[in-house]
């Protein structure tokens, strides 16, 4: 009776095995492959050399778009705006003085027409009195020549006063308006650069996301270009995984993974995941051939999967497992 027992078990633990192994021959082959968590950062460099005044975010510490992050200070950058806006005012000054002219200049020149206009009247009436004192032989021919030459001389006095008040109701030359008007641009060109480096100082976060390193402090000097803060968009993580060219079979944009990543636990056991770009690795990535004939050498593809949704505690860094649904495999 208790060998019949021990055969009925050995029956049934051969029947367990050859299912088991039925089972298994039976599923797709599949890799275990290992990825990695990223994530958007950006490095906030400065643009200007300046020393740091204040630093309102630290390590951790979690920000939004448009908020103030680091703030600098640069005395030069303030008294190259001060210069600025000197030149600006000199320069609208010089553009007034070609465009207008003082009412004071205006009334002289008049004056001074009318002082010609009166020297010509009094330079006829003694020109015409001489021409007939000519004409009854009272006065000589010098007289007559010397009255006629004071009359043109009155005469192009006029002319010039009448070219004097003309320039001095119209002002300076259009070519000289335009000479001033071109310097006022440029000196509000140059006041608007000196303004854009100031804004500068003002660091802001164009993103929402973590500070994940901060290298400015309050005191210390930072030159055009060196990096002052590190911001991650922790909210929106991916995945990557670095694959053989010979396992992307059936692999699409689109496609659907489950995403397991330990440092999640329980809760994060699986994650679905949608697979948004296949891309070829450069040749330092590339798997040498292991045969010197009747063998490839095999590229490198790094494939994208985003989560459906936002995980909550997914950071970049972390390990991410999948198994992955090749039907070509490799059997080394």
């Amino acid at each position: 009776m208790k060998t019949n027992k021990i055969a009925v078990f050995g029956l049934i633990a051969v029947a367990a095995v050859a299912g088991y192994l039925a089972w298994t021959l039976g599923k797709p082959a599949t890799y275990l492959v290992q990825g990695e968590v990223e994530a958007t950062r950006i490095d906030l460099s400065a643009v200007v050399t300046a020393r740091v005044s204040e630093t309102p975010v630290g390590f951790g510490d979690r920000v939004t778009a448009g908020q103030m992050v680091v703030q600098l200070e640069s005395a030069q950058l303030q008294a190259q705006l001060a210069t600025a806006k000197a030149g600006v005012a000199v320069a609208e000054a010089n553009r007034d003085v070609a465009n207008a002219t003082r009412p004071e200049t205006i009334a002289a020149s008049e004056a001074q027409l009318a002082k010609a206009d009166a020297d010509v009247d009094l330079a006829q009436s003694n020109y015409d009195r001489v021409t007939q004192l000519r004409a009854d032989s009272v006065v000589s021919q010098a007289n007559l020549d010397q009255s006629n030459n004071s009359l043109n001389a009155a005469i192009q006095g006029q002319a010039a006063a009448r070219a004097n008040l003309d320039q001095a109701r119209n002002g300076t030359s259009e070519e000289q308006k335009a000479v001033a008007a071109a310097q006022v641009t440029q000196a509000e060109a140059n006041l608007k650069q000196v303004q854009a480096n100031i804004d500068e100082m003002t660091v802001v976060s164009p993103i929402d996301g973590e500070v994940t390193t901060r290298t400015a402090e309050v005191g210390k000097l930072f030159s055009a270009g060196a990096p002052l803060i590190s911001i991650v968009d922790v909210d929106h993580a991916w995945f990557t995984f670095n694959l053989r060219e010979d396992l992307l079979e059936g692999l699409n944009i689109g496609q659907s993974l489950e995403v397991q990543v330990p440092a999640l636990g329980a809760d994060g056991d699986v994650i679905p995941a949608t697979i948004t770009a296949i891309n070829v690795e450069g040749s330092y990535a590339n798997w040498r051939a292991t045969k010197a004939t009747g063998d490839f050498d095999l590229r490198t593809f790094s494939v994208r999967a985003e989560p459906l949704a936002q995980v909550k505690g997914l950071r970049p860094g972390m390990s991410a497992l999948v198994d992955w649904p090749a039907t070509a495999r490799s059997t080394e």
